[in-house]
């Protein structure tokens, strides 16, 4: 089974966490607000998503402030971690999707395996901590400036990762 954790401040990540659940289907995962989390409730999943926004200077949503010291608390090593960010490419060229950068120097640090990373060849930005030899280290959606293509990239980089998140 797969955990689905995402932190929304403006419903954004909410709304594309609900579509990637869709997408896996209840009977593969399943999806929770990680402000409501206990780690007995992430020590149940095998492998996981993590999908969050980027604030400030390229913050993580302020539930996942709230929750990265308890996440490295817990014992994810050898487990399996796929993100998603959320970001806006056109008001925050300079720090686009920063925050899965961050999520995703905790998780490597903590010993877990990354899958799902994405070309950022449809994207127009200046820089983001989201890059690790030359590719997003996840799932990267704008919902502000391409909610056109958020259904598209979803369907297709689920069933690009299904596979390794089993």
């Amino acid at each position: 089974m797969i955990g689905i954790f995402y932190g929304s401040s403006t419903l954004n990540t909410e709304f594309v966490s609900q579509k990637i659940l869709g997408e896996f289907g209840a009977d593969r995962a399943r999806l929770h607000n990680v402000k409501d989390v206990s780690s007995d409730l992430f020590d149940s999943y095998s492998a996981y998503i993590f999908i969050t926004s980027t604030w400030g200077a390229g913050d993580l949503q302020d539930d996942w402030e709230v929750f990265v010291p308890e996440l490295e608390k817990m014992s994810i090593s050898g487990k399996t971690v796929a993100l998603v960010g959320l970001g806006d490419q056109k008001n925050y060229p300079e720090r686009f999707c920063d925050g899965i950068g961050v999520l995703y120097d905790k998780v490597e640090a903590l010993g877990a395996r990354v899958v799902g990373s994405t070309d950022t060849s449809s994207y127009e930005f200046k820089r983001s901590a989201a890059i690790r030899r030359d590719k997003f280290v996840g799932l990267v959606i704008d919902e502000d400036n391409q909610s056109d293509l958020t259904d598209d990239r979803i369907t297709t980089w689920v069933k690009r990762v299904r596979k390794e998140l089993s």
